[in-house]
């Protein structure tokens, strides 16, 4: 039951669909278009077009102009970076078991600890994406996107009020302390939901509830 773990690239976590494409830029001999990606791929423009964008905040991808060709303004070639070749070796997620079980260990109150730590993560990781469009639902857009970014590979509803989270970046650690790390992961969407002053009351996180994900609930229809 559960997600499976998150990817990484370069020591960064990314979600399945974005590997994929950074495995596509990889192959290639030269720097490559959008339109020749959204042939390589399958994938509409726009959804291709974010996940460059994640990449290169990511580091893994660069671009550059592409020459000029007629008339309009030129676009642009990416290419994955050296970065993103290194051995990811992710030695932190050892590190955040250890902090769990410490927390879980000493805490009088470890998953409303660990809670509170998350959702200062995510007022940060909210304030970093930028300001969210649409009211709620834009704002839930948003964390929508935060959790790709983070490797969870979601699954959203139509109106993202529940997203199956899919993969995880600290399967082993939210195995053996779920209690503590769960609760950072729901502090994470709490927090992100508050900075775009959406209301984040009724949002609930349920680990390994069905095979290969997890739950996360952004809110209940109004």
């Amino acid at each position: 039951m559960g997600p499976r773990p998150a990817r990484t690239a370069g020591g960064r976590l990314v979600s399945p669909s974005r590997a994929a494409l950074l495995e596509t830029l990889q192959a290639q001999p030269e720097p490559t278009s959008l339109p020749a990606l959204v042939a390589a791929t399958g994938l509409h423009a726009n959804t291709v077009r974010e996940h460059l964008d994640g990449l290169r905040r990511s580091g893994l991808v660069a671009r550059t102009p592409a020459p000029p060709s007629g008339r309009g303004r030129p676009g642009w070639l990416y290419a994955a970076t050296p970065r993103s070749q290194e051995d990811p070796r992710p030695e932190y997620a050892g590190l955040a078991a250890a902090l769990a079980a410490v927390i879980a260990r000493t805490s009088p109150e470890p998953s409303e600890e660990a809670r509170r730590a998350g959702a200062d993560w995510g007022r940060r990781l909210a304030h970093d994406a930028g300001a969210a469009e649409g009211g709620d639902a834009g704002a839930r857009r948003q964390v929508t996107g935060i959790f790709e970014d983070m490797g969870f590979a979601p699954e959203p509803d139509a109106d993202d009020r529940e997203l199956r989270l899919t993969r995880c970046p600290l399967l082993e650690a939210a195995h053996q302390q779920p209690d503590v790390v769960c609760a950072v992961h729901l502090g994470i969407a709490q927090g992100a939901l508050e900075t775009y002053g959406a209301p984040a009351d009724g949002v609930e996180l349920l680990p390994f509830v069905e095979p290969g994900a997890c739950l996360l609930r952004l809110g209940t229809a109004s």
